[in-house]
Parts: structure tokens; sequence; C-alpha cells
């Protein structure tokens, strides 16, 4: 990745609805060689998605819920079970697998309370765990889909 790539990932981490015209002319090229470039890192995986971002409290969806999962099953049949599980839950935007106290981080985002109890009760019928703990966001300060970039000297 050189830097014209580095400034056209910028430009598309902060509107990816910008025309190629747009973005060409902003990184000093002409369109065809900007497209082939925005082709390649698409083809590569390094743009994974162009999508568009929502407010969640606009749509009726403005409670994140950070849950920390423990569990005692640590094997190959169970993680794949509760991926699965997991994966058809729509109310589940971000899914990590941790080290330190806790085995799992979801971020849940729900209309209100009722709506994370059902949820929760879902989820604890559906998959054994050992122990659920939900935090729940006062203010959202800092939300960002933008990657750090690294340097391109």
């Amino acid at each position: 990745m050189d830097k014209i790539d580095h400034h056209i990932l910028t430009l598309l981490q902060q509107d990816a609805s910008l025309p190629v015209a747009d973005v060409a002319r902003k990184v000093g090229l002409s369109v065809t060689p900007c497209w082939r470039r925005i082709q390649k890192m698409e083809e590569e995986g390094i743009i994974k998605a162009r999508v568009a971002l929502l407010d969640g409290p606009k749509i009726g969806m403005g409670m994140s819920v950070f849950v920390g999962i423990k569990t005692d099953q640590h094997n190959a049949d169970w993680l794949s079970h509760f991926a699965e599980t997991i994966a058809a839950f729509p109310e589940v935007v971000e899914f990590y697998r941790m080290s330190g106290e806790v085995d799992y981080m979801l971020r849940v985002v729900v209309p209100n309370m009722a709506a994370y109890d059902v949820f929760y009760k879902k989820l604890i019928s559906e998959v054994t765990l050992t122990d659920v703990s939900s935090s729940f966001a006062m203010e959202e300060i800092k939300n960002t889909t933008a990657l750090p970039l690294p340097d391109v000297s």
C-alpha cells in the first residue's frame, strides 16, 4: 500500500459514497487508475464492504449493551454452536473472543431495557453459559468505523 492507496482509503472511510471521479481528483489520479486501485483493494479484502451507517437513536435502536460472557466450555463443538447462535441474533452487532476476565464480549443494540431482557432470556435458553454480565452505555462519546491507517513513508 502506498501513499495514494492510503489517501484513497482515508477518503472512502470518511464517505464511501464519494464518486470515483471526486476521489481521483483528490488523490491526483485520473478516474481509471483510481478505480483500478479501489477494485484491487476490494479484491484483496482491504475494503470489505461499502455500507450506510445509521443513527441508532433516530431509528429507535438507542441502547447499546456490552455483554461479557464466561463459560466453562472450551471445545470446538460448543464454540461452533455458540457462534452460530450469536450470528442469528440481529441485535448483536459485534462479537469477540477475549483474553482476561471474560471469554466473549458482545455489543448488543436494542431499543430499550425490555427488548434487552427478551434478548437475554433467549440467549440463556439457547446456549449454556457460566456467567453473563451486562453493562449499559449511558452516553456514546466516540463511535467510528474508520480504522487508523499505518504510516506509509
